[in-house]
């Protein structure tokens, strides 16, 4: 992670994503116990997720430029960026301007793991965009106990995501399976801070300062052929 200029804030916070220990969650109970080694054929998917794209979570999979959104629920600098460039990305789906797919990550802790399944849930219920504001507007201190199952829930429902099938797909960890292949891929790709965005397949330099200032990252939309 980085701090507001796009600099190594050095922060304690801040993880580096480690091959191999993506932790993949099943429910037991109220809880999630975490286990290793889940075959990704046997993972069910949420609506709208690609395996072809990493996994991620895709808005407009027809069009270009294509951005991809790797994230924590937890990470600070992630609800940096979201506060900065959310409603822009937003509007680039709602007005079909670009391909955006969200990878959420779970390397903070359980907390991200109950997050980003219940990010899965909410795309089942076409709600995944706001219910990914809400989930940064309200960010509690990272592993503070506040995202359990039933905080999630309660949560989402102020994005207006609610009702038995949304409730029982958070509880039982319906897409533990994919919040691990998420994991994987990422892995895979070497994204080892959040957030990390690409545009057309190329990273964004943090130093650019587009991170954090939305004219600097519009200036890299309108060069990528958003109009």
């Amino acid at each position: 992670m980085v701090d507001n200029k796009g600099k190594s804030s050095g922060d304690p916070i801040t993880r580096w994503l480690v091959i191999g220990m993506v932790a993949l969650v099943v429910v037991v109970g109220a809880g999630i116990s975490i286990f290793n080694n889940t075959s990704k054929k046997t993972a069910v998917l949420p609506t709208a997720a690609s395996v072809k794209d990493g996994y991620g979570i895709v808005f407009n999979g027809d069009l270009k430029p294509v951005i991809d959104i790797w994230e924590d629920f937890q990470c600070p600098s992630c609800k940096a960026f979201e506060g900065t460039n959310g409603d822009a990305l937003r509007a680039l789906v709602v007005e079909k301007k670009a391909k955006i797919v969200f990878h959420p990550l779970s390397f903070l802790g359980p907390e991200s793991v109950y997050a980003a399944n219940g990010a899965a849930c909410a795309a089942d219920q076409g709600k995944f965009l706001e219910y990914h504001a809400l989930m940064y507007k309200n960010q509690p201190a990272e592993n503070s106990g506040a995202w359990s199952n039933e905080g999630v829930i309660a949560t989402a429902a102020a994005a207006g995501v609610t009702g038995p099938e949304f409730e029982a797909c958070v509880n039982k960890g319906k897409y533990a399976g994919w919040v691990g292949n998420v994991g994987s891929e990422g892995s895979k790709q070497n994204i080892n801070s959040t957030p990390t965005v690409f545009i057309n397949g190329k990273e964004v330099d943090r130093a650019s300062g587009a991170y954090y200032s939305a004219p600097e990252f519009m200036k890299l939309l309108v060069a990528a052929g958003i109009k």
